[in-house]
């Protein structure tokens, strides 16, 4: 048996092209339909639009269309804004007098000191830590850091007298002069617990002081009147060797404490001392980003700390913190039979300053950097 296929007529081909026509046209209508609709929808929600602009006030939709340019120029701003480049250390010590005094204090200039030190390219060298910083890990939460190295100098220059950072001012910090043992809990309690082991490596330290005027490793620091000795373990976040092997106990502390700074310039431990007679001129710290906790060693009477116009008393065996951006001071008036003012000074991080502007800022502010 063999299959023969049938063949189309062109009665079919006329047929089918009859229906595919038919079926056009008729596809057509509907989309030409559709369209018109579309149209009359489009024309009436336009119509809409002009009569609710014609009903609304015209004042206020001028104050929105310059609030609309506004906003789209500080966008284009911010964008392309680098850095000002006046903003340097110089320009924060303009205020120094010819014998190079600055708050009380003679400048150092010690190369490695981050206060005294005079940086003529110190904002251009933060941006470029902080892009740098940015590049190996994130730019995720680093808004509050970029806007306050770009603005140092608005935000240095415009301070109230009360607060002026020498160095770095983070925006947006809450200020106060005192913070509360609670800001940092977990380290004051560590540090009153230790208060025995502290004091008893100091009292080892201090006898040396019999032997003559100023024993190695420590430090005498300039005062309007009598005598203020430092013993630091950590000195703008580098350690000291020789220091720390004086007193290892304290430094270990160090490494049990949760937000102490050691990774960057602001972070400091030390040992100070203020004999009786002594005063401490009024000066500012360099950043806000960091409270200072003192631990009272040795406090006779008549011994003060005075942050932004606060006066408090230390106490033996308990901490104090402070904000030391704020203008401070300190003295000992007790009478000399009741021998020096002593504290353990530790930096911790301000309680509003988050994880991860901690790790760039100690990137930023690594020392050497």
């Amino acid at each position: 048996m063999v299959w023969v296929p049938l063949g189309t007529t062109r009665t079919d081909h006329l047929a089918l092209l009859y229906t595919s026509k038919n079926s056009f046209t008729k596809m057509s209508l509907e989309w030409l339909m559709d369209w018109s609709w579309s149209l009359d929808g489009l024309r009436d929600f336009i119509a809409t639009g002009i009569q609710s602009f014609r009903d609304c006030d015209t004042t206020a939709l001028s104050a929105v269309a310059c609030l609309l340019v506004l906003f789209v120029w500080y966008c284009y701003h911010v964008g392309r804004e680098q850095p000002r480049t006046y903003v340097t250390v110089n320009s924060l010590m303009q205020s120094s007098d010819a014998s190079g005094l600055q708050n009380g204090y003679a400048y150092c200039h010690s190369p490695e000191c981050v206060r005294c030190t005079r940086n003529d390219g110190l904002n251009q060298k933060l941006y470029h830590n902080l892009q740098e910083y940015a590049k190996r890990y994130s730019w995720s939460g680093m808004g509050r850091i970029h806007k306050g190295i770009r603005e140092q100098g608005r935000y240095l220059n415009s301070r109230p007298s009360i607060q002026k950072p020498e160095v770095f001012f983070l925006p947006d910090l809450p200020t106060m002069p005192y913070f509360s043992r609670d800001a940092q809990k977990h380290d004051v309690e560590l540090l009153e617990r230790n208060f025995q082991t502290i004091l008893c490596e100091f009292e080892t330290l201090y006898k040396a002081f019999s032997n003559c005027s100023l024993p190695q490793g420590w430090k005498m620091n300039s005062t309007p009147s009598g005598e203020w000795f430092t013993f630091y373990l950590v000195n703008q976040g580098t350690c000291i060797p020789k220091n720390c092997r004086k007193c290892p106990r304290t430094y270990r502390l160090l490494g049990s404490l949760r937000t102490y700074i050691g990774n960057n310039v602001f972070g400091n431990a030390c040992i100070s001392v203020l004999t009786p007679g002594t005063v401490i001129a009024e000066h500012y710290g360099p950043t806000n980003i960091r409270i200072r906790c003192h631990l009272g060693l040795k406090t006779p009477s008549n011994c003060e700390l005075v942050v932004g116009g606060e006066p408090q008393c230390w106490a033996e065996g308990r901490c104090l913190l402070f904000d030391d951006s704020f203008l401070h001071t300190a003295f000992h008036e007790g009478p000399p039979e009741e021998g020096p003012r002593v504290i353990f000074m530790v930096d911790l991080w301000h309680p509003n300053v988050a994880a991860a502007e901690r790790q760039a800022l100690d990137f930023i502010f690594a020392p050497g950097r």
